[in-house]
């Protein structure tokens, strides 16, 4: 469904991805996980638009987002829940999951999806009045995603959906993720917490300072790497 080639990106002459390659095939959930710094919400700014690749290949179904506008690269049927949520504190709780259906033209079923969100993330029924600034981390958290599906997007990008949470929440939101992944929705989930995003990822790419993937592979295949916890920790230290 999504392939990276070859894909570096720059902020000047600093290279934030240096030839990164990855792919997400539909119905899986792939995790791309490293420090702070290493270049995993640059990845993902490529992917929607934001930023323009240096060198390299994004394909979406097939086709070239390279050079695509972010609303366009949004219709093809990718959504972004980005770090630290987003949401419009001051619109209700509502306005910020109507904005979520903004690019449909099928009002009615887009009305419908809303009533389906509030009851799938009961505290956003109960809330919908209330402004998003109200919310709790984790509420807004729960905000974001539901009004990112609103778009009923083919592929989901998260980025660090689990940034700044409490332990409790952090589980809630991975089972919101695994409730997901069984339901058939494709995701590319950027994260730092390695250990968890490898426990619910079919896939995972480990990405160092410096924008390169130094491992990849599914849960089993990075437990056969006797070394792996020491060399992802020590992938931060030039960070």
């Amino acid at each position: 469904m999504l392939r990276l080639t070859d894909v570096s990106v720059h902020y000047g002459r600093i290279a934030a991805v240096n030839h990164l390659s990855l792919e997400v095939n539909k119905e899986e959930l792939i995790g791309l996980v490293g420090h702070n710094g290493a270049g995993k919400s640059t990845t993902l700014w490529a992917i929607t638009g934001v930023l323009k690749p240096s060198s390299g290949q994004i394909d979406f179904e097939g086709r070239s987002l390279v050079g695509v506008s972010p609303d366009a690269i949004l219709r093809r049927g990718i959504a972004l829940v980005p770090e630290n949520r987003r949401i419009f504190g001051r619109l209700s709780v509502g306005e910020n999951l109507q904005i979520g259906t903004s690019g449909r033209r099928d009002r009615r079923a887009a009305h419908a999806d809303i009533k389906a969100m509030c009851e799938r993330f009961p505290v956003l029924g109960a809330y919908y009045d209330r402004p998003g600034s109200k919310l709790s981390g984790g509420e807004q958290q729960q905000l974001a995603i539901a009004r990112a599906l609103l778009a009923r997007p083919r592929l989901l990008l998260l980025d660090e959906p689990t940034l700044g949470l409490a332990p409790l929440i952090v589980d809630q939101v991975f089972e919101i993720l695994q409730e997901l992944k069984q339901e058939g929705v494709t995701i590319l989930l950027v994260e730092q917490n390695a250990a968890r995003t490898i426990e619910v990822a079919d896939r995972t790419y480990v990405m160092r300072s410096g924008g390169q993937i130094q491992f990849h592979g599914t849960a089993d295949e990075l437990s056969r790497i006797g070394d792996f916890e020491t060399a992802y920790i020590g992938l931060g230290e030039t960070a």
